[in-house]
């Protein structure tokens, strides 16, 4: 409502529409970013329920006191350019709410859940790393050198995070995988988020390190604490949210904020040492504030009647793309074949049509 041609807060030259849809992007994407923890067991209906009231309680406070001129956090001096603490340490520590809630998947420790498709997850890392650029990139509202600046760390840092992971995995397996150098990849994008607009390139070669090193090591948390975040959320995005936070704290610079007017007391580097205290402060209370409501919005919906989050152990078991929205991606076919040694000739024996079950691995024999 009132939001239409005129620039937001005559500061920008993006009409005030156009800067709003830009905005339903990052709270689209944050709930999404939550619920994947879910995986394989959370039942779907609740699920956008939970999005939606999610979004209005959680997520629309912590963008609000981030990015609001009025914002306790903005006028506290924290540093925040496109969502470390609204965006990934919000939906990291939410995720870890909704995978507690709804306890871990049938056979989770004992059966192996091996990634579902390498090839999908090569082709989303790549639509991820180029839409960043818009999600670090377009937050500088403008065509700047700033903007260009913020493109640029955003590429570096995600490379230098996915090498780094990388390696960290070869040591162990003796494999460069690519599922390592996706994961990394993404742990990098997500840690220079908040000081993608305040950093330069030296340093985001470091967050790319950092969150390499350290968002891998996270994930060996649900082994050791024995949850089941299903996709990895809270290590990558919760715990890579919170690296992003305070390295910005150490080096954001003046002079990168300058590049389009923007006036800030720096980081560590230029010798404002209390900004690493703010940024702490910051992610301390977004991943608090969001673990918390994010528990009891989900321990309250599941007493109620017909928004139970877990889906039965039937339903479990047969595989929620066919139970909840009644689609498969795939038909496996099972056929046995006989082969007549002296002539070569072929003939099928059995044929059976297989769908696809989250505990049946189908065969073409």
């Amino acid at each position: 409502m009132g939001v239409g041609e005129e620039s937001l807060n005559n500061v920008s030259n993006v009409p005030g529409l156009v800067f709003a849809i830009f905005q339903c992007m990052f709270a689209a994407i944050t709930p999404a970013l939550a619920i994947g923890s879910a995986a394989e067991r959370g039942r779907i209906f609740p699920s956008i329920i939970f999005i939606f009231i999610w979004s209005t309680i959680v997520y629309d406070p912590i963008a609000c006191w981030t990015w609001n001129v009025n914002g306790w956090s903005n006028l506290l001096g924290g540093l925040d350019f496109a969502g470390g603490t609204p965006v990934h340490i919000s939906s990291g520590t939410a995720a870890l709410a909704y995978c507690l809630i709804l306890g871990k998947r049938t056979g989770h420790g004992t059966d192996e859940f091996k990634p579902h498709n390498i090839a999908n997850v090569v082709l989303g890392t790549v639509l991820l790393w180029f839409g960043w650029f818009g999600f670090n990139g377009g937050s500088a509202t403008d065509s700047t050198t700033r903007a260009a600046m913020a493109c640029t760390v955003t590429n570096l840092a995600a490379a230098v995070g996915g090498l780094t992971w990388c390696l960290m995995d070869y040591r162990l397996e003796k494999k460069l995988s690519a599922l390592s150098f996706c994961s990394g990849a993404v742990a990098g994008l997500v840690a220079i988020t908040p000081g993608s607009g305040f950093v330069g390139t030296p340093a985001s070669v470091a967050f790319g390190f950092f969150a390499g090193i350290l968002c891998n090591l996270a994930v060996k948390l649900k082994h050791i604490f024995d949850f089941d975040d299903a996709l990895d959320v809270f290590a990558v995005h919760g715990v890579g949210g919170i690296v992003g936070n305070l390295l910005t704290g150490i080096f954001a610079q003046k002079s990168i904020a300058a590049l389009d007017g923007q006036v800030i007391n720096g980081g560590w580097l230029d010798g404002h040492w209390i900004q690493l205290g703010y940024q702490a402060a910051d992610s301390v209370t977004g991943a608090s504030y969001s673990f918390v409501v994010t528990y009891l919005i989900l321990f309250i919906m599941d007493k109620i009647p017909g928004l139970s989050l877990r889906a039965d152990p039937e339903a479990e078991a047969k595989g929620l793309d066919e139970t909840e929205l009644g689609e498969l991606a795939y038909y496996h076919v099972d056929r046995l074949v006989a082969v007549n040694t002296r002539t070569g000739e072929t003939k099928t024996v059995k044929e059976e049509t297989i769908h696809q079950q989250n505990d049946t691995n189908a065969t073409i024999v």
